[in-house]
C-alpha cells in the first residue's frame, strides 16, 4: 500500500531534478496542485533537516549535497560490481541499444544500471526503475536462479492480465516461457511489459547475489536481432567473467515452480 506523504515527496524531488533550478513555494503548490499548507510543512520539513536550502534569499528552494552523500553512502554499502558495469560498456558499443543490470525486489526486478542507446527512438530508462519480475525477460533471467519455493510465491503473488498485448495471462504462461528461456539459454520479452518494445537477458551470478543484464529496444529494431544479443551478451560475460561463467549459471537454473 503506497504512503502518499512518502509519494509526495518521491516527486518533488524528481520535479527538482527536471527543473535544476530553485522552486518557490508557489512554484510546487502550482505545479502538483498541493494545498499550500501541505506544501509548506513539506518544504520547511525538508529544510529543517538539511536536504533543502535557499541559494539566495527569498529566491526558492533546491536540494542540498546531503543527498548526494546518502547516495554515495548507499553505492559504497552495496556497489554494483565493475565486472557488470564493464559488461554494460561492452555490449552497448556491440548492439547500440540500452543496457541494463537488474535485481530482485519483490514481485519486481529493480533497475541498478543502465546505458541508455544515443538512437533517437529508443528504451528509455534509468536506475530505480522497476518493471514486473514475472512478464519481463529481466525479471524471468532472476526468477531461473531463485529456489523453487521462492518462484512459487511471487508467482501466485504477481498481477495477470495488466500488463502488455503479449504478457503471459496466467501462471501456466510464465512457465512456458521460462521453459523456452531455459531451453535457450536466455529468456527474452517482445510487448510482454511495453507495447512494442522487447528485450532479452541472461542471469549473472556472483557470490551469493542474483543479478540480471538485458539488451532492449523498440521492436522494429530488435525484433530480428534477439539471438544476435543474444550472442553478444554471452561473449561481453564470456570476456568479462570468463567463458565458463555463463554456462555454470544456466546449468544451476532452480527448477521451474509448477
Amino acid at each position: 500500500m503506497a504512503v502518499r506523504q512518502i509519494e509526495n515527496t518521491l516527486a518533488l524531488l524528481e520535479f527538482f531534478a527536471e527543473r535544476q533550478e530553485p522552486a518557490t513555494l508557489a512554484d510546487v503548490v502550482r505545479h502538483f496542485g498541493w494545498p499550500r499548507s501541505s506544501a509548506f510543512n513539506m518544504l520547511s520539513t525538508l529544510v529543517e533537516a538539511g536536504y533543502l536550502y535557499e541559494p539566495r534569499a527569498r529566491g526558492g528552494f533546491y536540494p542540498s549535497s546531503r543527498w548526494q552523500q546518502l547516495a554515495s553512502a548507499f553505492a559504497e554499502g552495496e556497489p554494483v560490481p565493475d565486472s557488470l558495469r564493464n559488461i554494460l560498456r561492452r555490449l552497448s558499443e556491440a548492439t547500440g541499444e540500452t543496457i541494463w543490470v537488474s535485481a530482485p525486489s519483490g514481485l519486481f526486478a529493480v533497475f541498478l544500471d543502465v546505458i541508455e542507446s544515443p538512437a533517437a527512438v529508443r528504451y528509455a530508462a534509468a536506475p530505480g526503475k522497476r518493471v514486473p519480475i514475472h512478464v519481463t525477460a529481466s525479471g524471468q533471467a532472476l526468477l531461473s536462479q531463485m529456489p523453487q519455493r521462492d518462484q512459487e510465491v511471487l508467482l501466485r503473488r504477481a498481477e495477470y492480465g495488466v500488463w502488455g498485448p503479449e504478457a503471459p495471462r496466467d501462471i501456466a504462461g510464465v512457465q512456458k516461457l521460462m521453459r523456452e528461456g531455459r531451453a535457450r539459454g536466455w529468456f527474452r520479452s517482445a510487448s510482454y511489459y511495453s507495447p512494442d518494445l522487447g528485450g532479452v537477458a541472461v542471469p549473472v551470478v556472483l557470490g551469493d547475489r542474483i543479478y540480471s543484464v538485458t539488451v532492449a529496444g523498440p521492436l522494429f529494431r530488435v525484433a530480428d536481432k534477439a539471438e544476435e544479443h543474444a550472442a553478444a551478451l554471452y561473449d561481453a560475460i564470456a570476456a568479462e567473467l570468463g567463458p565458463d561463467h555463463l554456462a555454470r549459471t544456466l546449468r544451476d537454473m532452480q527448477p521451474l515452480a509448477r
